[in-house]
């Protein structure tokens, strides 16, 4: 059998003058609570991630996540990183995300969170109205990014999306509008398409927020090899290389006279 071990968060506050328990604790903010621990486990939201238990005990409110202890272990560090930097800039946008999720509810609520894990219960995160565990802006900057995939749904009553199912991403969903799914005729369920999307991306690791995604254009999209369609693209960029005469020296100068 799998190691197990655990993570902690504990919500200290009140609703009123009535102390908060897990019998007046709402059930949307058990699943907050529950989508908030995946994103800070399992980042990336792999599939064949390991199985996460869960229970709720008083105290006032103590959400316990079971899963696997490598997970935890690689979690109990991540808690001590955020301690000593106070910051939550070095996480992965889906578990930066996470904790500023739970920040906005310190704030919202005049909550106190406490974060640890059942690897070292000293190393104690916590969160309240005080702490400020906001991602940087000026690291994050607009960015176009292209993904090629099946398209599994398209729509919503409030904030229209499409899914995307990628080789290499997973399913990303994109946000887009009502009005533009309502122009299209066809059936664009199940179907190939290239999405030309914008997005933020961290400038020093690269890493894509996938929250953030916005839909320009849907591209229909063939994988299969056209000598045709290859031709006229040549053709057209023939006309722009009419003053090279010696494509292989000007490409070689463009590298800096480096031999690849």
């Amino acid at each position: 059998m799998e190691n197990l071990g655990h993570i902690e968060i504990s919500i200290t506050g009140s609703r009123g003058s009535i102390e908060l328990t897990p019998d007046n604790y709402d059930i949307r903010e058990i699943i907050t609570i529950l989508q908030t621990a995946e994103s800070l486990l399992f980042p990336t939201g792999r599939k064949d991630r390991p199985t996460i238990s869960y229970s709720i005990e008083p105290g006032s409110v103590k959400h316990i996540i079971k899963t696997s202890l490598q997970a935890v272990i690689g979690f109990n560090a991540v808690i001590g990183q955020m301690r000593s930097s106070e910051s939550v800039d070095f996480l992965e946008a889906q578990s930066a995300q996470a904790i500023e999720n739970l920040q906005e509810n310190a704030l919202k609520n005049n909550y106190e969170l406490s974060i640890k894990t059942s690897v070292d219960q000293s190393n104690e995160l916590k969160i309240n109205s005080k702490t400020r565990y906001i991602r940087t802006q000026n690291i994050w900057v607009d960015a176009e990014f292209y993904f090629y995939g099946i398209l599994t749904s398209a729509g919503g009553k409030n904030k229209a999306n499409v899914h995307l199912d990628t080789e290499d991403l997973g399913s990303l969903t994109i946000q887009t509008d009502r009005a533009f799914l309502g122009e299209k005729e066809e059936n664009l369920l199940y179907r190939e398409f290239g999405v030309r999307a914008i997005g933020k991306q961290n400038v020093q690791t690269t890493e894509m927020d996938k929250s953030s995604l916005k839909l320009i254009e849907l591209i229909d999209y063939s994988p299969k090899y056209d000598q045709n369609y290859l031709s006229s693209l040549m053709k057209k960029a023939s006309a722009k290389w009419s003053d090279v005469n010696d494509a292989d020296d000007w490409l070689n100068t463009i590298r800096g006279n480096y031999e690849a």
